[in-house]
């Protein structure tokens, strides 16, 4: 259990989705860091907790919050000798040293990009500076890494979903390129909720399911070797919500199935609904063992979700099953089938 919290709520930013906005008429509250660091311990010591979770609002500047946060961290971490789990958050616009530090104290490090592109993130946000106070820290917590500095838990990052009516292509796009440049350990994705008394009152609020296809989607990226191009979209860039990314995507790749898993390489074991990493290395030792794969029974001794795997697979030269029907068209957002329905995971 995480104690999740703020050092300060006042913030020098104005973004139209944040209830502690700088023009929000929020009561200022704050933490010195001595205080935080007692209280947080005293958690610790009632066993209420084992970790924490410490951002800020930006009060004053980036490099004060930072600074307040830090001593936070090293009273925890030299004055308790807490030696468990912290989350530390970079704050936006930030010098180096800052970043160095909190790199040299937490286990995690997050700096929350909110939106994929400056364009984006100019709609919710017009006073951060995406690449100079946003990606250039990130790229930081990279170049400590490669001198040998490294989180154990790695750097993540968040995207505050439909809140710059951005589509999700965008969104998979820019994760994609942060898990390739910067090292990135995972994305975040929190589906849009309206805040009463900032800008984006009045805007819709996001669907949880589409933050749970995000999620999906990125899963495929990080685990399966999909790329985000190669995903399926509605035209409005959105991924269709009737079913996960990896199902529909092989109901609109026919060409590719079935696959004999007695023969398949890893990456082509992987694109088999209901087939996982673990599943598709317990496939290739039973293969290794010289063990033919001749049944639904033996699929699922190796882990798959068999309903799932069965209209794309051929097993030891012939189907179990008949193909599942042509999928409609993305826009129209078709519902599973019925023997697919969630909330299977998705494999």
């Amino acid at each position: 259990m995480l104690l999740k919290i703020l050092q300060d709520n006042a913030c020098l930013f104005d973004c139209a989705y944040c209830g502690i906005r700088a023009s929000g008429r929020t009561p200022h509250v704050s933490f010195a860091p001595e205080e935080l660091a007692a209280l947080f311990m005293d958690l610790v010591q009632r066993k209420l907790v084992s970790g924490l979770f410490l951002s800020s609002g930006i009060a004053g500047s980036p490099n004060r919050a930072m600074q307040r946060m830090l001593d936070t961290v090293e009273i925890v971490r030299e004055g308790y000798r807490f030696t468990g789990y912290v989350h530390l958050k970079i704050m936006p616009g930030c010098s180096f040293e800052y970043v160095e530090q909190a790199v040299r104290l937490a286990d995690r490090v997050s700096l929350n990009l909110e939106a994929p592109t400056p364009e984006r993130l100019a709609r919710i946000a017009d006073k951060k500076m995406f690449h100079t106070a946003m990606m250039e820290p990130m790229r930081w917590v990279k170049a400590l890494a490669e001198r040998g500095l490294v989180t154990s838990a790695g750097m993540t990052t968040q995207f505050v979903v439909g809140a710059a009516d951005e589509p999700d292509r965008e969104i998979l796009t820019t994760t994609q390129v942060l898990y390739r440049e910067v090292d990135l350990r995972r994305a975040y994705f929190s589906a849009f909720r309206p805040v009463v008394g900032t800008p984006l009152e009045e805007h819709a609020p996001t669907s949880p399911r589409r933050e749970h296809r995000l999620y999906q989607a990125d899963f495929l990226m990080r685990r399966y070797g999909f790329t985000a191009d190669e995903l399926v979209y509605r035209s409005d860039g959105n991924l269709p919500t009737g079913g996960d990314p990896k199902l529909i995507w092989a109901r609109h790749h026919p060409e590719r199935y079935p696959i004999e898993v007695n023969t398949a390489c890893r990456a082509d074991l992987l694109r088999i609904p209901g087939i996982g990493p673990l599943s598709a290395e317990r496939i290739l030792t039973m293969r290794r063992a010289r063990h033919r794969l001749r049944s639904a029974d033996d699929l699922k001794a190796a882990g798959a979700v068999v309903n799932r795997s069965l209209p794309f697979v051929l097993l030891d030269g012939r189907r179990l099953v008949a193909p599942l029907p042509p999928p409609r068209p993305a826009d129209e957002d078709e519902e599973q089938p019925a023997a697919l329905q969630l909330p299977l995971p998705l494999w």
